[in-house]
């Protein structure tokens, strides 16, 4: 098994822990991955990081696709990959409609089938096969829709691709999943449990299955969240906000994947009540219906030897093939020491 930790994204001043991350390198970490929301962007940051680092690969958890066109990603993951001789992995996502036509201006969409075009496009343009046509439903290459000058004409990269660039998308719905499956490296479910495979492996299956190809080929990294504290009340207390707010308020209360998501782990009660009172203002309330098991299930939480003891589950779940790369959601070095030791 493989371990990164994530940076998210920051507020209102940029912080790099390159201090961190450095030390994560020297321990054997594998990948740290920067995020974006509507503020910094993912892309500068993973370039100051590959600028100042030597051995560890580095993410974007994700880059928001309907920001910038396919061939624009693709310019930057191959401008990358070769600054850095291959270590940046290119993380893909949807973002959510509040940011995406809020602040983005565009419409979302239909995600699933973004996702799947975009994909084909860049793989199409990291190949330098040809020149790239390609007409799908939200893009088209030459575009010659409403507006266009009707000069456009199928063009090749200019700068040597490698094919071998790793896409990963964000994905926790069934079709995401499956789409994850058919075209993508890798994915990264915002949560997972070790113990639940099947929820989220049955659709990755498909998807592989359809592309040819097993496990084998394929990584699955989910984000974990690590609260290490002797006192297992305050760590528990730590991380309730958190899965409140994407269970509660991400989302409308018709429409929110997270929300989706811990009903299919089992947890339908607890995520409607924590979305009712989420959405009627009560965000301490609803962190506060925010079951330990949940918690339990999806983070590491306690005592040192506590979160030792819950890594067994994931340790078997790598040996199974079902879990490739833990993303850790920790910015503790002894915490990031003690899973090395464990895990690596």
């Amino acid at each position: 098994m493989k371990l990164g930790f994530l940076l998210g994204y920051s507020g209102k001043q940029i912080h790099i822990p390159m201090d961190l991350i450095k030390q994560a390198e020297s321990m054997g970490y594998d990948s740290v991955w920067t995020a974006e929301a509507y503020g910094n962007d993912s892309i500068t940051t993973a370039s100051w990081i590959l600028a100042q680092t030597s051995k560890i690969k580095v993410g974007t958890a994700i880059m928001q696709m309907p920001a910038r066109t396919p061939a624009m990603a693709a310019m930057t993951a191959m401008s990358l990959d070769q600054l850095s001789d291959g270590r940046f992995i290119m993380g893909l996502g949807a973002s959510g409609p509040q940011v995406v036509e809020g602040w983005h201006g565009v419409p979302y969409g239909k995600p699933v089938t973004r996702t799947r075009e975009y994909i084909q496009i860049v793989r199409k343009i990291f190949e330098r096969s040809g020149p790239v046509e390609f007409d799908g439903k939200m893009y088209q290459m030459p575009n010659k829709g409403e507006g266009t000058t009707g000069m456009g004409k199928p063009l090749k990269s200019i700068l040597d691709g490698s094919p071998d660039i790793p896409i990963y998308t964000a994905s926790i719905t069934p079709a995401g999943l499956r789409c994850a499956g058919e075209v993508a490296d890798g994915v990264f479910p915002v949560w997972m449990d070790p113990n639940k495979y099947g929820v989220i492996g049955d659709h990755i299956g498909t998807g592989l299955e359809k592309s040819g190809r097993t496990l084998k080929d394929f990584d699955i990294a989910p984000f974990v969240s690590v609260a290490m504290n002797d006192d297992l009340d305050a760590a528990f207390d730590s991380l309730r906000p958190w899965l409140a707010l994407y269970i509660g308020g991400m989302g409308a209360r018709d429409k929110n994947f997270y929300n989706d998501y811990a009903t299919r782990l089992g947890y339908g009660d607890a995520a409607k009540k924590i979305q009712d009172l989420y959405l009627d203002g009560k965000q301490a309330e609803a962190a506060a219906a925010v079951p330990n098991e949940l918690l339990d299930e999806v983070s590491l939480v306690g005592s040192k030897d506590r979160i030792r003891d819950r890594l067994q589950p994931w340790k078997e779940a790598g040996k199974r093939g079902e879990v490739g790369t833990m993303l850790l959601g920790v910015h503790d070095p002894e915490v990031l020491e003690l899973l090395a030791q464990e895990m690596l």
